[in-house]
């Protein structure tokens, strides 16, 4: 029989953070010794809050936002290939951030929603034959009772050169992609919900792309892995 005390305790909340959401997982590799050290480094605060901000803000700009070298091998979504490589997209980018906040104690997990993106390069629209995003990832990370989402896909220099305005972080808000860019125009809408994750979805996540995406060539790269994101978005905005 449960005690008085017990009986007087509040329920837990409903989506409270299981087990799952503090240990390492395959892609969320929060035990990789380069994790680790990452976030030994850069979870600087008092508080859980205050050091799941400044991990935000280390992954955010701390690794360049590439969308033409996505890898879909185990391998190239881990958490600890960011670290690596020194650049991401908004899987591995929401992998390497939950990983870290993992890594020091605070619950995290992946979210992801497909989306549509306004502002994405003629070379990307030509490629997948779409404005289309599948299975765009974010973070989310349990702070004070609550799960927040925080997304940090892109760099504050992508930001200030593509018009874009950042993606804040303060713990206490969502922080999601803007309706509409700096200048007034259609950035990001949001279509649908694909749910929390303790791990990348691999299997499915390849299944969608190889769908939505036929010409893309992922298995070995694709035609964009040999073209330069960065010179695109230059070249554009001439």
């Amino acid at each position: 029989m449960p005690s008085s005390t017990d009986e007087n305790m509040p329920p837990p909340p409903a989506d409270a953070p299981s087990a799952a959401t503090l240990r390492p997982a395959d892609m969320v590799d929060a035990g990789h010794p380069a994790v680790l050290a990452f976030a030994r480094d850069h979870a600087v605060g008092d508080d859980d809050r205050a050091r799941a901000v400044a991990l935000y803000y280390a992954v955010r700009d701390g690794f360049r936002y590439d969308p033409y070298r996505i890898d879909l091998s185990p391998q190239g979504m881990r958490a600890s290939t960011v670290l690596a490589q020194g650049y991401g997209w908004c899987v591995t980018k929401a992998a390497l951030l939950s990983a870290a906040c993992r890594s020091i104690g605070i619950p995290a997990r992946l979210g992801f929603a497909d989306v549509r993106n306004h502002l994405s390069t003629e070379r990307m629209r030509a490629v997948m034959k779409t404005d289309e995003f599948v299975w765009h990832g974010y973070s989310e990370i349990w702070l004070q009772g609550v799960w927040r989402k925080a997304t940090p896909a892109f760099n504050i220099e992508l930001c200030t050169r593509f018009g874009l305005l950042p993606l804040e972080f303060n713990g206490i808000d969502d922080s999601i992609y803007h309706p509409f860019d700096s200048r007034g125009q259609r950035h990001m809408e949001y279509l649908r919900e694909h749910g929390s994750f303790d791990d990348i979805p691999l299997q499915r996540l390849r299944a969608d792309f190889a769908t939505y995406y036929p010409g893309w060539g992922l298995s070995d790269g694709g035609a964009l892995s040999r073209a330069d994101f960065d010179a695109d978005i230059s070249g554009e905005l001439r």
